[in-house]
């Protein structure tokens, strides 16, 4: 979809992320619409646990989004340096993104690419949900013929990938799935195609975490209900119960990311007048 990098507000002179859309998608005048609406609408989210939206604009016809910056590190890099998550943490995370997923489908605003790689955690434990809006105007602007449905398949819910409108069970599933990935290390279906996947999403019935991690993580029965293949079966909305774990204490509470350091190297693009490059994320 595009490339972040870092760079510095000239006018307000604080650290902000500029993620730079594929000249590609620039001359998708359908897509350059859905950019302007969900951008607006990202804009309007207000919420701790979600990444906030500056600014957006457009460059010698690539187009560009000011985000807040979030020193941290994602959900995937804490699971490939800790290979599982304890059930506290997995907890902690899953709450927090839950109530950022509840606060976006109050102002009726669906996701609909959750993923480790979208779940960023600071230092001090604090969740932040990236990617608003630009998900839906990515997904959109794939949707080129009938049948065609793009994102990350291992995350998609069985809706989606039947071409359904997603709603915020939608996301649900995908937590569900990004759920059980953090309790025991491994993605709950695998193929060697997306096609087979994807059947097994439409298919299968995804297994309790316990079934595979090494102890057992409390509670986990609710994650059956948030990766019930049907919707109906699903809760409606995001609530602050976490789908897969028991919440801890927050005295126990974990949630330090280990090692959280900037990986930024080389230099961005010519950007917006109101800020210059300072260095490049490895999030793209």
């Amino acid at each position: 979809m595009g490339e972040v990098y870092r760079a510095t507000d000239a006018v307000l002179e604080r650290q902000v992320a500029l993620k730079v859309l594929h000249r590609s998608l620039s001359g998708d005048r359908g897509f350059v619409e859905r950019f302007r609406r969900e951008a607006r609408a990202a804009a309007n989210l207000n919420h701790p646990n979600i990444v906030a939206v500056y600014d957006w604009g457009a460059v010698d016809g690539i187009y560009y989004m000011v985000m807040e910056h979030v020193a941290g590190v994602s959900a995937r890099e804490l699971l490939n340096a800790e290979g599982v998550l304890a059930p506290a943490q997995a907890a902690d995370v899953l709450l927090q993104t839950l109530a950022a997923l509840g606060h976006a489908h109050r102002q009726g605003i669906v996701h609909r690419d959750i993923k480790p790689e979208n779940l960023m955690v600071t230092p001090e434990g604090m969740v932040k949900v990236a990617d608003f809006g630009l998900a839906r105007a990515y997904a959109d602007a794939q949707i080129t013929e009938a049948g065609t449905v793009t994102g990350t398949v291992q995350y998609l819910s069985p809706e989606q990938l039947q071409g359904e409108p997603a709603d915020p069970r939608t996301d649900l599933y995908a937590l569900g799935i990004v759920a059980y990935e953090l309790l025991t290390g491994r993605l709950p279906f695998t193929g060697e195609t997306p096609m087979a996947i994807a059947y097994k999403h439409i298919h299968g019935r995804v297994p309790a975490p316990s079934s595979r991690a090494r102890p057992s993580p409390p509670s986990t029965s609710a994650c059956g209900a948030s990766c019930s293949r049907s919707p109906a079966t699903r809760r409606r909305c995001a609530r602050a119960r976490s789908p897969c774990a028991s919440p801890s204490p927050p005295s126990a509470r974990s949630g330090r990311t280990p090692g959280a350091r900037s990986r930024a190297a080389g230099a961005g693009p010519r950007p917006p007048d109101t800020t210059r490059p300072d260095a490049r994320s490895p999030r793209s």
